[in-house]
């Protein structure tokens, strides 16, 4: 009887507390051995680069919620600032002000997820989540209760906006619950796809004559323009196309989403490495792959930089062989 024994594993960025944890993808065979995927979702998804690419989908947060909040407050008013003379805030202005509150939540959490990814401070998991949540829950809130006179077809487009606006929110604390569970983290980024589709067809529609229902025109009412339809009849043909209009683009997103998804599976599954067992040696020549950004993270800890995949390789602290 021959025993090898051999050393600890190396630090790996996927890596398992135990064989039988990651035993769900083991396969061993007498050649041949390979792990499945393990997912854990992140609340943000970095770039594959180095330097502050790595901090694009941040960077686009942080300047697009700034433009908002300067188009909202400085820009869109005609006298450039929100307030009255009395430095009251004017009834017509109050929606600008609604807008740009939603906007300051997402400037804050991009920025605390910026500053917690590029600084050395630990941060708890899910704390990032929380505050995505917060700024999910005070859309919600302010499109809920908008001081707009959200009737008609303008108020069926901001009806179905809080239905998606609901499924973010949901989505994105039922991941600090479930961290491995790839269908929630799907969900939640089919939803907020479809959150900034249908706001370009709002703008579309609410904002451009050229794309306003049949029987419907924009009146000027209060300082505001308002998509306004000539009859009943015609008003609830308008809201019978946003209704369908919903339909479709979430079906565009799922067709796309499952095609994009499918696409990745099978890219990601023709890159899978099988390592070759060494019936001599037993499987001393096996080399763990090391990812250099994440190997000094211990297992133990969630990351908060990022969304990723990985797949997880572990050897065994001592193997017998016996021949």
């Amino acid at each position: 009887m021959i025993t090898t024994r051999f050393p600890a594993p190396i630090p790996d960025p996927c890596f398992s507390s135990n064989a039988q944890q990651c035993g769900r993808g083991w396969r061993l065979t007498s050649a041949k051995i390979s792990c499945s995927w393990d997912f854990e979702t992140r609340p943000w998804f970095p770039i594959k680069a180095k330097g502050k690419v790595k901090f694009l989908e941040l960077y686009l947060i942080i300047f697009g919620s700034s433009f908002s909040i300067a188009a909202e407050l400085f820009i869109c008013p005609e006298k450039h600032q929100p307030l009255a003379d009395d430095w009251s805030i004017p009834s017509e202005h109050l929606n600008n002000f609604e807008h740009s509150s939603i906007s300051l939540f997402f400037l804050i959490y991009a920025t605390v997820a910026l500053c917690a990814s590029r600084s050395p401070m630990q941060v708890p998991y899910g704390l990032l989540h929380v505050v995505a949540a917060f700024a999910f829950s005070q859309e919600l809130l302010l499109f809920h209760l908008h001081s707009a006179d959200h009737m008609g077809l303008e108020g069926q487009y901001h009806w179905l906006l809080q239905l998606i606006i609901f499924v973010c929110l949901c989505c994105t604390l039922l991941e600090i619950a479930a961290p491995q569970s790839i269908l929630v983290a799907l969900v939640r980024s089919m939803a907020v796809f479809f959150q900034g589709c249908w706001f370009i067809q709002m703008g579309l529609v609410l904002w451009i004559p050229a794309f306003t229902p049949k029987g419907c025109k924009m009146n000027n009412e209060n300082d505001h323009k308002v998509v306004r339809c000539k009859d009943h009849m015609t008003e609830m043909r308008a809201k019978a196309l946003a209704n369908l209009q919903f339909n479709w683009y979430l079906a565009t997103v799922v067709i796309f989403t499952l095609t994009l998804y499918s696409y990745m599976v099978n890219y990601l599954k023709a890159r899978t490495q099988y390592l070759p067992l060494d019936h001599k040696d037993g499987i001393s020549n096996i080399e763990i792959m090391k990812n250099a950004e994440l190997a000094s993270v211990p297992k133990h800890k969630r990351s908060n930089q990022g969304s990723h995949s990985s797949v997880e390789l572990e050897a065994f602290a001592a193997v017998e062989v016996g021949r």
